[in-house]
């Protein structure tokens, strides 16, 4: 089964454009979980204009499903909130401070000492960790000897040319995900996926364990409302 882990970093940006708690992000994130959501995901940054770190503190007893925090673990600050929270999955994602979204994977064979000494430590605390990259075969091989438990694969590519060319689109995420499972290394992926792209990409993933989706998904909610989008997206994962 494909989870569906829900990004609410999106719900923090409308809650931080005005000030105050509307809307509430902590009742967001149980509400989702209720609607059938099987993972909640947040991606804090340093200069915090979405998710705050003290919005991750304050949503770890009330997450019941997978709790997945993304973010740079270069950032000490980062790191800590991780060891201290200790969620069910740590997503590593090589973002730069002054980055609209993430953007690109890691380069895991330039990054491979920094990615294993964190990635052990992570470990270590019994957090299971997930490396973002992009879809090719070397960084998936150097992902595999960082000691990741997972990889997520970047799908910004595949979401901009689905419309153009769905075969070429999934084609190289096929390829990798064959070689992410030759190398047993669990796939999840994110970036653009929406009710348009997302059940051709599952259907051609093998493997897939998790999507993580935000934008779409809650832009989505606007008009159909939470607990029916959450519905939708579920349905293609079937």
């Amino acid at each position: 089964m494909t989870k569906l882990s829900v990004n609410i970093n999106k719900i923090a940006t409308l809650r931080n454009a005005r000030g105050g708690d509307i809307p509430n992000l902590l009742k967001i994130a149980v509400d989702c979980q209720t609607f059938g959501a099987q993972g909640i995901t947040v991606h804090p940054r340093p200069d915090e204009r979405h998710i705050r770190y003290q919005d991750v503190i304050h949503l770890k007893p009330l997450i019941s499903t997978e709790f997945n925090i993304e973010g740079n673990p270069k950032e000490k600050k980062f790191t800590d909130l991780v060891l201290k929270i200790k969620p069910t999955q740590v997503t590593l994602v090589p973002d730069s401070n002054a980055q609209l979204t993430s953007d690109h994977g890691w380069d895991t064979i330039a990054n491979r000492m920094f990615l294993s000494e964190i990635i052990a430590e992570f470990k270590k605390h019994g957090i299971r960790t997930s490396l973002f990259i992009d879809p090719d075969n070397k960084m998936i091989e150097g992902a595999k000897a960082t000691g990741t438990d997972r990889i997520e694969l970047y799908t910004e590519s595949y979401a901009a040319n689905f419309h153009k060319d769905k075969e070429q689109a999934i084609k190289p995420f096929r390829e990798a995900a064959g070689m992410a499972n030759h190398l047993n290394l669990g796939i999840n992926a994110g970036h653009d996926l929406n009710l348009n792209n997302l059940n051709f990409f599952y259907r051609n993933i093998p493997g897939l364990l998790e999507v993580s989706i935000g934008h779409a998904l809650i832009s989505d909610a606007l008009y159909s409302g939470l607990e029916k989008t959450i519905h939708n997206y579920l349905q293609q994962l079937k």
